[in-house]
């Protein structure tokens, strides 16, 4: 998990570093191409691409596809005009959205102690954002957008049938992007790119790619519940990066804020870990009635 965040957030800085000469829908059509072909390529020689899927999940995988490509827009904006660390604590808060997410769309129970954190943690999100002082920067609104978007396409996921294959999902939304920005980049003037922004760009799509994966290995592998809080040590590469290639550091509040944010969601997902393994053994204490045979 640590390695799949430094994947995302290795990219997150390496689009920020050509963005500086770039227009940034050319970079994402060619990280999108670039990433496309890769992925695809990868997958078929590994699973195999399978691009069937039951009738009820088409609508759901296209509205998704649809959600990744406008939180990658909003995320990407608000990345190329604030601070690294910044936009990245604002996405931290994002198992706290898909938490109170899945209790107001699916029904999950959340009870008040996951509640109180999750407010806490939208109470540290403002701090970072910090509407209303001389602090303040309109593309954190973006951010916050970028958080939205992404619990919806989250939440989309949570509704796919078993049937549907994630890397073939994977590969349908890296091509979904790259048409996206090839469409977008066609109406702005395109800059010349050097070995430097070329060399980055292909990083990018490495590493995006690498985050990805291992996102989905330790999620089939591991322990959700162990592994989930090493979500956070992305703050930890993007306060680096900031501080060593953009000279960027945020100022106190928002590092408290991303501190709140950290604490208030690793508890929450602790917490839900929890409650399902309490759920679990209540399951299976139910199951062994008195007087029944035991294996």
């Amino acid at each position: 998990m640590t390695l799949s965040m430094a994947g995302f957030t290795l990219n997150d800085a390496c689009v920020k570093l050509v963005a500086e000469t770039v227009p940034l829908f050319q970079i994402v059509f060619l990280r999108g191409v670039a990433t496309t072909i890769m992925l695809a390529i990868m997958v078929q020689m590994t699973t195999g691409l399978r691009f069937s899927m039951p009738a009820r999940d088409k609508p759901l995988v296209a509205l998704r596809t649809l959600a990744e490509v406008a939180a990658m827009v909003a995320f990407l904006l608000a990345l190329t005009n604030m601070a690294i660390a910044n936009a990245t604590a604002i996405l931290a808060a994002l198992p706290l959205a898909v938490t109170l997410g899945a209790a107001v769309v699916f029904g999950h129970p959340v009870g008040w102690r996951r509640l109180t954190a999750i407010l806490v943690g939208f109470a540290g999100v403002m701090l970072i954002v910090q509407p209303g002082t001389e602090g303040f920067n309109a593309w954190s609104l973006l951010a916050l957008l970028a958080v939205v978007i992404i619990t919806a396409r989250d939440l989309l996921t949570r509704a796919f049938s078993p049937e549907v294959p994630s890397m073939t999902v994977a590969v349908l939304t890296a091509g979904a992007v790259a048409i996206f920005g090839g469409v977008i980049s066609a109406f702005t003037p395109w800059a010349p790119m050097g070995l430097y922004e070329v060399a980055l760009t292909l990083a990018a799509s490495v590493l995006i790619i690498a985050g990805y994966v291992f996102g989905i290995m330790v999620m089939r592998i591991g322990d959700v519940g162990f592994v989930s809080p090493f979500r956070y040590t992305s703050l930890i590469f993007a306060l680096l990066l900031g501080l060593v290639i953009f000279d960027e550091f945020p100022n106190a509040l928002a590092l408290v804020g991303g501190a709140i944010v950290v604490a208030t969601g690793i508890f929450t997902l602790l917490r839900e870990r929890m409650v399902a393994r309490a759920a679990a053994r209540a399951a299976a204490r139910a199951a062994v009635t008195p007087g029944a045979p035991h294996g």
